[in-house]
């Protein structure tokens, strides 16, 4: 799987608004691209994303900014990204049981509907709170603490 610098530039602005939520006053994008080292206007594309998905709210005036449209843990990783990006994982543009082959190759719709169900099973668990409070999921950070998740191969 890729993470596209969209979606990772959407996930950290996330987190980063997570970690304000409880002050109920507005982050200005500036502060947020400061904070975060995102380009500034590429970060506010990925917001009027995060907007148009419902997952943030703009004030606009002096006082104005970003703010989390609902309670940081009740907002998934998954759902950041499905934002930016549409789904989680798809093959040629294509949802994954929507993919057809055939002969020796026919059970690989299956492989890649259990890699959809992985990525699942960690982006759906994780939500911005986890993220912000340095607290992931049990299940999640057993994974990461594998010494093997480490290798790049």
């Amino acid at each position: 799987m890729r993470i596209t610098a969209k979606a990772d530039y959407a996930v950290r602005a996330a987190i980063e608004l997570a970690a304000h939520a409880g002050d109920d006053r507005p982050t200005k994008g500036e502060a947020l691209a400061r904070a975060q080292d995102i380009p500034l206007k590429f970060l506010e594309n990925i917001l009027a994303d995060l907007r148009q998905s419902g997952i943030v709210r703009s004030r606009r005036g002096a006082d104005g900014g970003y703010l989390l449209a609902k309670p940081a843990d009740e907002v998934t990783i998954a759902d950041i990204i499905r934002a930016v990006e549409g789904p989680l994982a798809h093959v040629r543009g294509e949802k994954p049981e929507e993919v057809e082959y055939a002969g020796n190759a026919e059970s690989l719709q299956q492989v890649w509907i259990a890699v959809r169900a992985a990525l699942r099973g960690v982006t759906e668990t994780v939500t911005l709170a986890d993220v912000a409070a340095g607290a992931l999921p049990a299940s999640v950070a057993k994974l990461a603490a594998d010494p093997e998740a480490w290798v790049t191969r």
